[in-house]
């Protein structure tokens, strides 16, 4: 059991095979069946013009037909009065002679629906046939007559062959002869127009069914070509994965690593230092206080000064973890702090300059916009000897830029993002926001550039009120 579990368990590269086989999969689908559809389409279109056209010279037939017994009629029709019995004796003699073909005839009925003239169906003569229908309940006399009352037209329905008595499918075409109340026509059978009809349509279902196993074909083919490709890149990107997941967690590892010595050497160069002055102030002011001696009031004074001077520690280094500012007040405020207490810490000149726009920064390009100001200062505190230094941040049609320039002595190399870690992580910063960073350096200086998209500008607030002009200093970008 565990064997066979074992030979269908899917690994990564299994895995990887399928997410890029199923899209393969799906649009050669897609294409199958916009290129079925198309074809039917087309097909279809055909079939309907062939079957126009052939219907066209059925019909085309027809009107000769009547063409030729109007002729023949005309000259006892033209001269006859409305009632005149020896003239329509005449007509129907002269139509009940003119016979074509193997099942070629012509028909008269009056408008009342009685049949005057049918040479190879004579069982019809002198019968009233309104209200006749085929065995589809098509009506057959009575729109025949309809269409001569309007002059003349076609009509299609299912008739009995006069040679063999099975049922065929007719099409027809009837004038009226109007002072007589007379419909004429005459009518072809159309089954050999269907069957061609049919035999279009079959040889085009087999040639879509034809091009559908091509497209089958195609796709395993494509398939098998995936597989293969896959299967010989597959260990190679692994190699390269493994490789790049552990430099990036060697390097996590080191950066956890550097804030932990970091806010270690705070804790005990500042922290620690402070609170044993604290305990030996006290210690002094409780043996004082002991002997009675009056200077143990100022010992108790050092111990407060001590105690506030700690808890501003404390608060600077829970500021540089994470800025109470940057949530409160928003981005502006907190990188104009951050620019103060660069300037205070290191007496280099600091000119910073945000510019207030309607939309807001969400809360990750926030956090990382400050990161990267906090991580250039950093490093032009440690190696730009430089004397002064201008932070930018501004809104734009693309999103919101942070620039950081200074005068100092530049970088070696500029065009390498990421020649250290700082870099590096402010590279990767901007790259989980979809966003760009550009390091320009040359010996005037260095100019640090991060922007972030539109997708990360959050609408303004409707309900927002609008800010007083001190209030708009205030404001975060």
């Amino acid at each position: 059991m565990q064997a066979l579990r074992a030979l269908f368990r899917i690994d990564y590269g299994q895995r990887l095979f399928l997410l890029a086989t199923i899209p393969l999969v799906l649009a050669m689908a897609g294409v199958a069946m916009v290129v079925t559809n198309q074809a039917r389409v087309l097909a279809e279109e055909e079939i309907r013009v062939l079957e126009q056209e052939l219907l066209e010279a059925k019909r085309q037939e027809l009107r000769n037909y009547i063409a030729i017994a109007r002729t023949a009629i005309n000259p006892v029709y033209g001269r006859a009065g409305p009632n005149d019995a020896a003239a329509k004796l005449r007509v129907t003699q002269i139509l009940s002679a003119l016979i074509y073909g193997r099942e070629g005839y012509f028909f008269v009925f009056d408008y009342d629906g009685t049949n005057l003239v049918a040479p190879r169906q004579t069982e019809l003569i002198q019968r009233n046939w309104a209200g006749l229908t085929d065995p589809s309940g098509t009506p057959i006399v009575d729109e025949l007559i309809a269409r001569a009352r309007s002059g003349a037209g076609y009509h299609e329905f299912e008739w009995t062959r006069p040679s063999s008595g099975e049922p065929g499918r007719m099409i027809a075409y009837v004038i009226g002869l109007q002072d007589w109340q007379w419909a004429i026509g005459t009518g072809v059978f159309i089954d050999d127009v269907l069957a061609s009809v049919a035999a279009a349509r079959a040889t085009t279902e087999a040639r879509l069914d034809r091009t559908f196993l091509w497209i089958s074909a195609v796709t395993l083919l494509a398939l098998l070509a995936v597989f293969a490709t896959g299967l010989a890149l597959t260990q190679r990107e692994r190699r390269v994965a493994d490789t790049k997941l552990k430099a990036l967690t060697q390097r996590v590892l080191d950066t956890q690593e550097e804030e932990r010595g970091r806010v270690a050497r705070e804790l005990h160069d500042s922290i620690s230092q402070l609170l044993v002055g604290i305990r030996y102030a006290l210690e002094l002011a409780r043996r004082r206080v002991d002997n009675g001696d009056a200077r143990a009031s100022a010992n108790i004074e050092r111990g407060i000064d001590g105690l506030n001077e700690a808890i501003h520690e404390v608060r600077r280094i829970s500021r540089d973890l994470r800025p109470g500012q940057l949530d409160d007040l928003g981005l502006g405020p907190a990188i104009q702090s951050l620019a103060e207490e660069f300037s205070t810490r290191t007496g280099i000149e600091t000119d910073v300059k945000t510019v207030v726009f309607r939309n807001r920064l969400d809360k990750d390009a926030k956090i990382a916009l400050y990161r990267i100001a906090q991580e250039a200062l950093t490093n032009i505190e440690r190696h730009a000897e430089a004397g002064k230094v201008k932070l930018e941040l501004f809104g734009h049609k693309r999103g919101a830029t942070l620039r950081v320039s200074d005068n100092g002595c530049g970088m070696e190399d500029a065009s390498a993002v990421a020649p250290g870690l700082g870099l590096r992580n402010m590279a990767e910063r901007m790259e989980q926001l979809d966003g760009t960073l550009r390091v320009l350096s040359s010996d005037s200086g260095t100019q640090i550039e991060a922007t972030v998209p539109l997708s990360h500008i959050l609408p303004p607030d409707p309900d927002e009120r609008v800010a007083a002009p001190e209030d708009i200093r205030r404001k975060s970008a």
